[in-house]
């Protein structure tokens, strides 16, 4: 899902280069040339959380290499690959060679939230992001945080930037007094 998310909104350059799922994260690694925007990484996590509340069924199929591959399968580049691959597809969306394992519906994934994107290597950037309970887990810590800012500066939500921004001035004029 993400993969296919990465290609439509950042190109069709994007192709994996090495990656780690694991039941509660995952590492993407991907080539790209510059810093995915804080735009673009919200539509990329809006595309793949929509795919995952469509619990579209996710169909695996062993096929021969050629087929896959003629048929629009994603593979590795430099990969190599037997005579017969695992195609993983989630219909309509996105088709790929792949090896890993696998939920049954993409609604299996639960939600799904990037917590980082940074660079790697030259044109080599990596997305890390935690889904289902990890991704709970992350809101929640996240919420806590926020509701301890919150209450540092005695204000709320609509007015913290604002509380923030009076900081700052009365720190710029102390400082121009101290002077």
């Amino acid at each position: 899902l993400l993969h296919a998310a990465l290609r439509t909104v950042l190109g069709t350059h994007v192709k994996q280069a090495g990656s780690l799922v694991a039941p509660d994260r995952l590492r993407f690694d991907f080539v790209h040339f510059q810093p995915v925007t804080d735009a673009e990484r919200d539509r990329i996590e809006h595309i793949v959380n929509e795919q995952i509340v469509r619990n579209t069924a996710v169909d695996t199929q062993v096929r021969s290499t050629e087929d896959a591959i003629a048929a629009g399968a994603m593979a590795l580049f430099g990969e190599k690959y037997g005579d017969t691959v695992r195609v993983v597809s989630v219909p309509g969306f996105s088709l790929e060679l792949c090896g890993g394992t696998h939920v049954r519906a993409t609604g299996d994934i639960g939600l799904f939230v990037i917590v980082n994107e940074g660079g790697v290597a030259a044109g080599v950037r990596r997305v890390e992001a935690v889904t289902g309970r990890g991704a709970a887990d992350w809101v929640r810590e996240r919420r806590a945080a926020l509701a301890r800012v919150l209450s540092a500066l005695h204000t709320n939500e609509d007015q913290a930037v604002e509380a923030i921004e009076k900081l700052q001035g009365e720190v710029k004029r102390l400082g121009r007094e101290a002077s």
